[in-house]
């Protein structure tokens, strides 16, 4: 069984296989979000997923491919 990542922040813990993490899948949004605009603000609530969706949108841009196996 798979384990909720609680407390985790980036999307590199999440994805490694020794740590077996569920994670839901916004890599497909991820990539729209980047592709059609040059500034985004990130209004969200406390403990909404801000620093990792943010961690998730570094990888894409730092060219982290190997993360984004298997996903959208």
């Amino acid at each position: 069984m798979k384990n909720l990542p609680i407390g985790v922040q980036t999307f590199e813990t999440i994805r490694d296989p020794e740590e077996n993490c569920i994670y839901v899948d916004k890599t497909d949004f991820v990539h729209e979000l980047t592709r059609q605009t040059n500034r985004i603000f990130l209004s969200r609530p406390r403990r909404f997923g801000k620093s990792l969706l943010l961690s998730t949108i570094k990888a894409r841009f730092e060219g982290k491919r190997e993360l984004f196996r298997g996903l959208k």
